[in-house]
């Protein structure tokens, strides 16, 4: 294992100009500060550069993340508001932006006789434009999957009854894929497991102010045309959904997700362990799986 090296979140702001011939059409873009309050609404969503790491096969991980300065979802379709470049501008980014600080939520991998090519993530919402410039830059190099300090690693998701062991980033675009009818809901199974750590981090709040569950898994939508509401027992519905796991090493989990309209979606089941959202800062230990779903009429 490579050392563990603290990192920085890499986020740029575009200033967009533009002349507008009457006073009636929109005003031009303003410059965000990263940096300045959050709104409730009317905010850009800014990108970000969570950090590299090395395989096994010797090719590289590059792992995204964003900041939806918004108190809403904010929905920006892949196109000229959200892309990726050169290349594809389509390269498994989420076009479903949940408010606040989101971590590692997609990843890029590279051949290894790749690994000095560079990628610039653009997003435009409320007329805002902000974009972050990424490659195999060495101070951003960081490990995912172990905290030497404490010996705290990922802990491992299986989609499905017969899905694959995941740890870490998501690095693969999806790992199932499931058919379902608007308006009927559909079940997510996922099982959840992590091993105790000799010298565990000092224990976070919960949602309700006593402790925080040893281990969760929150569904989220990440793409697609219409809303989906997920719902599992002794857990309330909405947009997304917290399943606690009060012990180790865990066990399965049971949601179901009901959607609005027809069309692709793209789910994103989240493992999170004692140590937070986003590994506490320190970019090891959630894994992330996401889940294709075809919804017909």
């Amino acid at each position: 294992m490579q050392p563990f090296r603290p990192i920085a979140i890499a986020l740029t702001a575009v200033a967009a100009f533009a002349i507008f011939a009457t006073a009636g059409e929109a005003q031009p873009p303003r410059f965000p500060f990263a940096l300045e309050p959050e709104g409730s609404t009317g905010e850009a969503v800014w990108p970000a550069y969570e950090g590299w790491s090395r395989n096994a096969d010797g090719s590289l991980t590059l792992l995204m993340g964003y900041f939806n300065r918004n108190e809403v979802v904010v929905e920006v379709p892949i196109g000229e508001g959200n892309h990726l470049g050169p290349g594809e501008a389509d390269m498994g980014q989420p076009t479903h932006f949940l408010p606040g600080r989101n971590h590692g939520v997609f990843a890029i991998t590279l051949p290894a006789d790749q690994s000095e090519r560079r990628f610039t993530w653009t997003i435009r919402a409320n007329n805002q434009t902000t974009e972050v410039t990424f490659w195999a830059n060495p101070p951003y190099f960081t490990e995912p999957f172990k905290n030497l300090a404490n010996g705290n690693e990922p802990p491992i998701l299986k989609v499905g009854a017969n899905g694959e062991e995941l740890q870490g980033p998501p690095l693969k675009d999806m790992v199932a894929t499931y058919t379902a009818t608007v308006g009927e809901p559909l079940s997510l199974m996922v099982n959840a497991w992590d091993k105790p750590l000799t010298n565990p981090p000092v224990p976070r709040a919960g949602r309700r102010g006593g402790p925080r569950a040893p281990l969760r898994v929150v569904w989220r939508k990440y793409r697609g045309p219409g809303d989906v509401l997920f719902e599992a027992e002794a857990s309330e519905a909405g947009e997304s959904i917290t399943l606690d796991l009060a012990e180790l090493p865990g066990g399965d989990t049971m949601a179901t997700a009901t959607f609005s309209e027809p069309g692709q979606y793209r789910l994103m089941a989240t493992g999170n362990d004692v140590s937070g959202n986003g590994g506490g800062g320190d970019q090891c230990c959630w894994t992330t799986a996401h889940v294709d779903v075809t919804v017909t009429p």
